[in-house]
């Protein structure tokens, strides 16, 4: 099973609903986090460590965990898909825009 780690800012919107949509396949465990400051889930070395796949939603967040996180990204592959922060949680066009970047990665 593969353990994948989706990332934006704040946890609040775009990496929760990743979440969401990839928690009930049988073939990943997934989780979320964020890499700003002050946010309810934060980045860790252990989740980093943890993560086989990493999705990041920007470039400027796979630029941050490289920058922060460096040490602990020796097997983790991070893959950014190219989503901003225009969406809200759950919303039908971000899922649709998940639906159709992440799984080819999961194979």
């Amino acid at each position: 099973m593969k353990t994948v780690l989706f990332v934006c800012s704040q946890n609040r919107l775009r990496s929760p609903t990743a979440e969401q949509i990839f928690a009930d396949r049988q073939d990943v465990e997934v989780s979320s986090a964020g890499l700003d400051s002050g946010c309810g889930n934060p980045v860790t070395p252990e989740l980093v460590e943890w993560a086989d796949i990493i999705f990041v939603m920007e470039r400027m967040h796979r630029n941050k965990l490289q920058k922060r996180f460096k040490p602990w990204l020796k097997r983790a592959r991070v893959i950014v898909l190219g989503i901003p922060d225009d969406y809200e949680f759950m919303d039908p066009v971000l899922i649709r825009l998940l639906q159709s970047r992440v799984p080819q990665h999961l194979l």
